[in-house]
C-alpha cells in the first residue's frame, strides 16, 4: 500500500508530507500514515522543528467526502476518532512545526493546518472551514482551535457562513503569519524551521507546552504550568551554555545543544 504521508529529513528539520493524488482528499488511510508520522518524529531525538506540507497544488482541500457519505452517527464517530488521533498526534509534538499552505486548506486539512505552530501561505492559498454547507461542522478541531487562535466571534463567522478565506485576510486575523509568493512557501518554511532547530529545543517545548496547556485553563494553572517549565530548565545544558555566553559574550551569540 502506497504512504499517503511521507517523512522526509533535512537536517534538524523533519517534513510532514501530504502525498495523495490530486488534492490531498483526507480519508482513512491518511489517518493512519499521519498518526505514525508523527509517532516517528516524536521519537526521534535528531529532529527539532518540523514543516508540514501538501504540494503545491494543495495543502488538503479536505476531507474524503466520498467516503464519509451515509456513515451513522456510530460509524463516523470512529472515523473522526482515527482523524482527531492523528491531528492531536501533530499538534502535541513538542517540536516548532510551520504549515507550509499552497492552493487549498479546507475542512479537515485546515484543522490540521490549525495544529501547527504557525502558518505561512501562499498568495494563492484558500483556507476555511465550510463544513457547514454539508449540514455538519468542523470535527477535527477546528471549533476550538481556530476559536482559540482568533477568538469566538470571528470563528463563529468564518464557520457559521463556510466562507474560504484568502491569504492576505488570512494573515490580518492571525491565522497566518506571513503570505508568499506560492514558490517561496515551502523553502521559507524549511528556513524558518531551520532557525528554529539551532534554538534551544528543550526551552521551545517548554514554552510551546505552557502556552497549550496554559489555553486550556485559567490564568492561574497556567501560571503554575509555566513556573515549573521555567525551573526544569535550569537543569539543561543549554541554558548554563546561554546563560554563560550572555556573561562573557553579550546576547545572541550561544551555540545551543538541544539539551
Amino acid at each position: 500500500m502506497a504512504e499517503l504521508v511521507r517523512f522526509e529529513i533535512n537536517g534538524a528539520v523533519g517534513d510532514i508530507l501530504l502525498d495523495r493524488s490530486w488534492v490531498n482528499a483526507i480519508n482513512r488511510d491518511i489517518h493512519r500514515d499521519l498518526l505514525a508520522v508523527a509517532e516517528q518524529v516524536a521519537g526521534d531525538p535528531d529532529i527539532r522543528a518540523v514543516v508540514l506540507y501538501g504540494g503545491e497544488r494543495a495543502f488538503a482541500a479536505g476531507a474524503d467526502i466520498k467516503e464519509m457519505v451515509g456513515l451513522t452517527p456510530h460509524e463516523i464517530t470512529s472515523l473522526g476518532r482515527t482523524l482527531n488521533a492523528a491531528v492531536t498526534a501533530v499538534a502535541r509534538l513538542t517540536h516548532p512545526v510551520i504549515a507550509a499552505i499552497t492552493g487549498y486548506a479546507l475542512g479537515g486539512g485546515f484543522e490540521l493546518a490549525l495544529a501547527a505552530d504557525f502558518r505561512l501561505v501562499a498568495d494563492n492559498a484558500k483556507v476555511g472551514l465550510p463544513e457547514i454547507s454539508l449540514g455538519v461542522i468542523p470535527g477535527a478541531g477546528g471549533t476550538q482551535r481556530l476559536a482559540r487562535l482568533i477568538g469566538p466571534t470571528k470563528a463563529k463567522e468564518l464557520i457559521f457562513t463556510g466562507r474560504p478565506i484568502g491569504a492576505d485576510e488570512a494573515v490580518a486575523l492571525g491565522i497566518a503569519s506571513r503570505a508568499l509568493p506560492a514558490d517561496q512557501v515551502f523553502t521559507e518554511a524549511l528556513a524558518m524551521a531551520s532557525r528554529l532547530a539551532a534554538g534551544p529545543t528543550a526551552a521551545l517545548a517548554a514554552a510551546k507546552r505552557a502556552i497549550d496547556d496554559g489555553l486550556d485553563g485559567p490564568l492561574s494553572a497556567g501560571l503554575e504550568i509555566e513556573a515549573e517549565k521555567f525551573a526544569e530548565l535550569f537543569g539543561t545544558e543549554d541554558a548554563r551554555t546561554g546563560m554563560t555566553s550572555f556573561i562573557e559574550q553579550g546576547p545572541g551569540k550561544a551555540t545551543f545543544v538541544g539539551r
